[in-house]
This record gives C-alpha cells, sequence and structure tokens, in this order.
C-alpha cells in the first residue's frame, strides 16, 4: 500500500468515527429531551393532611317552641316553673284567680300563639270584664268566652260532643286550635278530681292521632301530646257545650290589638 492511498483510508475511518459520534450524541440528545418531557408534564399526587371532615350538625327544628301555654295556680308560682305567673295567688273580684283562671290561660295561649299580638291571662281577665260584661271572680262561660274572642278578632264555633270519635278527629283538622271543657266525670284515666277544666289544643297530628295540650291546672299534663281519643273521652257531657273551635282571626276585626306580656311570670328561655 503506497503513501496516497493509507491517507485515504486514514480519512475514511475517522469520518466513521466521527459519524458514529454524532448518531450516539444525537440519540443521547433525543431521549434527555424525552426524559425532560417526562418530568414537566407529571403532576404530583394531592398529600392527604389527615384531617378529618367535620360536619356541623343541623338543630332539629322545634314546632312547639312559640305555643304558649300559661299556668294558673299557686303551687307552679311557688315552684318557679315556666308559664307560671303571681296571679296564682292573687286575689281578683273576691275569688283566687287559681281556682278559676283556665278559660283565662286558655284564651291567652290562643291570643298570643296564632296571633303577632301577645298577653297574659290577666291582661284577657280585664278584656272580658270590658267587652263582654263578664262579672269576674269565677269561671266565665262559653257564650261569654265567644263574645271576647270575637273583640279580639276570632272567629270561632261551640259545639256539642260528637257521637263518634271521627266526627270529633274531623273537627280537630278544620281548626286553628280548641278550647275544650274536660271532667274526669266523664273519664278519668288522664284527670283526676277534676270536676270541670278549661284546657287548649293545638297542633293535631292525623297520622299518630295526638294533639299538642296546653293545661293550667296541672304542670306534668301541660305542654305534653296526648292522644286526641282521650281528650274526646273526657269531653263533659254535663255542660252545655263542650268545645270551641277557631276557625280564623282577622287583624282588621281584631279592637284589642294587645303587644305586651307584662307582668310578674315567668316566661321560659325561647320567648324571653
Amino acid at each position: 500500500m503506497d503513501k496516497r492511498e493509507k491517507i485515504r483510508r486514514g480519512i475514511m475511518l475517522g469520518l466513521a468515527g466521527l459519524m458514529t459520534l454524532i448518531l450516539v450524541f444525537g440519540k443521547n440528545e433525543k431521549e434527555d429531551k424525552m426524559e425532560t418531557t417526562k418530568v414537566e408534564s407529571y403532576t404530583p399526587a394531592p398529600v392527604s393532611t389527615g384531617a378529618a371532615i367535620i360536619s356541623t350538625p343541623v338543630p332539629t327544628p322545634n314546632p312547639d317552641k312559640d305555643i304558649y301555654s300559661y299556668l294558673q295556680g299557686p303551687k307552679s308560682w311557688k315552684e318557679k316553673r315556666a308559664w307560671s305567673g303571681k296571679w296564682g295567688k292573687e286575689i281578683h273580684d273576691g275569688a283566687s284567680f287559681g281556682s278559676f283562671g283556665c278559660g283565662f290561660c286558655c284564651m291567652a295561649n290562643i291570643y298570643s300563639t296564632i296571633t303577632e299580638y301577645k298577653c297574659t291571662p290577666l291582661d284577657i281577665y280585664g278584656r272580658a270584664k270590658k267587652v263582654s260584661f263578664y262579672g269576674g271572680g269565677g269561671a266565665i262561660s262559653w257564650q261569654l268566652m265567644r263574645k271576647t274572642m270575637a273583640d279580639i278578632g276570632f272567629t270561632v264555633e261551640l259545639g256539642e260532643k260528637p257521637s263518634t270519635y271521627g266526627e270529633f278527629a274531623d273537627k280537630m283538622k278544620q281548626t286553628q286550635a280548641m278550647l275544650v271543657l274536660v271532667s274526669s266525670y266523664d273519664d278519668d284515666s288522664y284527670w283526676k278530681d277534676t270536676p270541670g277544666h278549661y284546657v287548649t289544643l293545638f297542633m293535631y297530628d292525623e297520622g299518630k292521632q295526638d294533639v299538642f295540650l296546653a293545661d293550667s291546672g296541672d304542670p306534668e299534663h301541660n305542654r305534653h301530646r296526648v292522644p286526641l281519643k282521650t281528650i274526646y273521652k273526657a269531653l263533659k257531657t254535663s255542660s252545655d257545650f263542650q268545645y270551641m273551635s277557631v276557625l280564623s282571626y282577622d287583624e282588621n276585626k281584631d279592637n284589642w290589638k294587645h303587644k305586651s306580656t307584662e307582668g310578674n311570670w315567668l316566661p321560659p328561655e325561647e320567648i324571653k
């Protein structure tokens, strides 16, 4: 091999080596770019803090809390029970309010619960004397209660005990509230030693067949749900009427619009 051939072969070998380097470098560069692309497109998974998700408890609505249920007697006042008042130990027109005030507690319950206005049993006692010719110092009659309720905007209906419980339940369904007269002489399964006593019924539940009872004469009965059939059985049949249904209220016919419950009594927390 002459000198010229050796030079040519050297040049060819050099060119072959250079091409190999270029190919290897190019491949590595491409792989580096691919790896870089992989890193840039990677999204880290969220890191858990370990904190528990706490739900805020939602309070259960209490539909009974806005119902008024005054107590009438001296024992409730002495025990400092909610809904009792000093009127329980007071003498009004020659007689103890605790002995005759159940009808006025009932009317005050109805007025203060159904309307935007408020009154105490003594307030409506005074109103009845003014507008119905009630003389004071004793139980108020059905007719004078109806006259008093009409003066303060209510349409009411007086009724006798229906011949069947189903008829009485239908009457209860149609009322906003019902004032009834009960007696242990007719049934003593719930009331004992009670010749005659007015109580107020609210919120009839047709499914459960019970009512919310406001009983001014017995704190242990007051603000309890009671089977409507228990009320029906105890209706005082020796009276001219056994119930007064509250059918509607019209503010435009309310000649009183009494806004205050001022006086010496113990309201519950929810209405203070």
